[in-house]
């Protein structure tokens, strides 16, 4: 086994547990999590949703210049501490108010590892960067995918006994950093950049990442589904409780089974970008995960509504599958972790602002009827927006 198949194995590892515990931590526990707190409906329940989101706006780009120049190995053991401590949190909360500050501080921890976990894979393969990047987001949707199901199993034997579900969450946050271990003592390899680490470096480095044509579009495309993302895990779990009358485990499989779409097909339709080009997957992705939201309020059954999440994570994934490995290869090498940080700083501002403005949205007159209406509007104006560009004319 060469250096860069292990390479690839422990990040596969740290991710799988990293993304477990992070979703466990607020799918589908959040919800009711908030209202057990009273949080206020609108905007603070928004916020909840979306607090985990707002560090990554912050610290994606900084962290992903940053591994550029120490090494991709130190920054993600830094974030796989934040992974290990961040759980314990939960279980000395009592007020709504102190859920949005130890979301915020979870936040920090994928907002740091996935752009550098993304940045690490397609630097160490360079000629299946869309494959690879998928195949390694998919075993962190496998965590994705369990958690749901396992956490709303977990509340349900528990009769809603938050504290279990969190040790939960901690305990596999803590097995992601023992993993990340690993890193240790280890040398950066031939192909980790050794980068300039001057201030002017760097922000040099961000104006030529934002410069590079096609970086613009492409990242909103993935803020776009990412906005719509962060709105459909939360508000999809409320609709499914409040409106189809559905229990907390139903409500998990809802989710798992658009996570399962990702899982399975992200590494296959990857493979395809890399073949075929990114234009066709994030154009057709765009469209065909915009249809199922459409239709969403008008049933309550749960058969349908499983049917229209396994449609809109087929879409997803085909855009997502494209789009991380676009973004690497738009720019040179020594600014991929940059590329990949400023990718998902502008994918956490739509994830950060899609709940608040449906939840928003969702106390107007419109409902849920207009809270899904214009998540699928987001998803069309990506599309033709992503189609008429000049890099999807390549």
């Amino acid at each position: 086994m060469n250096s860069q198949t292990k390479i690839f194995l422990i990040l596969c590892l740290i991710g799988f547990f990293a993304i477990l515990s992070s979703t466990m931590s607020k799918s589908p526990v959040l919800p009711s999590f908030a209202a057990y707190l009273q949080t206020p409906e609108g905007f603070w329940t928004g916020l909840v949703a979306s607090a985990s989101t707002i560090p990554g706006i912050l610290i994606s780009l900084p962290a992903g210049s940053l591994s550029d120049v120490l090494g991709r190995r130190k920054v993600l053991l830094f974030s796989s501490f934040i992974f290990a401590s961040a759980p314990f949190l939960y279980l000395l909360i009592n007020s709504w108010w102190q859920l949005i500050l130890v979301r915020f501080y979870h936040g920090f921890a994928t907002g740091i590892f996935v752009p550098v976990a993304q940045a690490f894979v397609a630097e160490i393969f360079p000629k299946k960067r869309g494959e690879r990047i998928s195949l390694f987001s998919s075993v962190t949707v496998v965590g994705r995918n369990i958690a749901p199901v396992l956490g709303g199993y977990i509340l349900l034997v528990t009769s809603n006994n938050f504290h279990s579900l969190y040790l939960a969450v901690g305990f596999a946050g803590v097995t992601a950093f023992i993993t990340a271990l690993a890193f240790l003592g280890k040398k950066r390899g031939a192909t980790e950049n050794r980068g300039n680490s001057s201030s002017k470096s760097v922000i040099h480095g961000w104006r030529e990442i934002v410069k590079a044509p096609g970086m613009l579009v492409t990242s909103f495309v993935e803020a776009a589904q990412y906005y719509v993302y962060g709105s459909v895990e939360f508000f999809l779990v409320k609709y499914a409780g409040e409106i189809a009358g559905l229990d907390s485990f139903l409500q998990g499989v809802i989710v798992a089974s658009a996570l399962f779409m990702v899982m399975i097909f992200k590494p296959i339709l990857g493979r395809v970008s890399d073949r075929i080009g990114r234009r066709k997957p994030i154009i057709l992705g765009c469209l065909i995960s915009a249809v199922p939201l459409v239709a969403t309020p008008f049933f309550t059954q749960f058969p349908v509504l499983l049917l229209f999440a396994i449609a809109y994570g087929l879409g997803f994934s085909m855009v997502t599958s494209s789009t991380p490995a676009l973004a690497s290869e738009l720019v040179s090498l020594k600014l991929v972790g940059g590329a990949m940080g400023f990718l998902g700083t502008i994918m956490d501002v739509g994830q950060t602002l899609g709940p608040i403005i449906s939840g928003l949205i969702l106390t107007t007159n419109l409902g849920y009827f207009g809270l899904f209406f214009s998540l699928a509007l987001i998803l069309l104006f990506a599309s033709t927006s992503f189609s008429f560009s000049k890099v999807a004319q390549k």
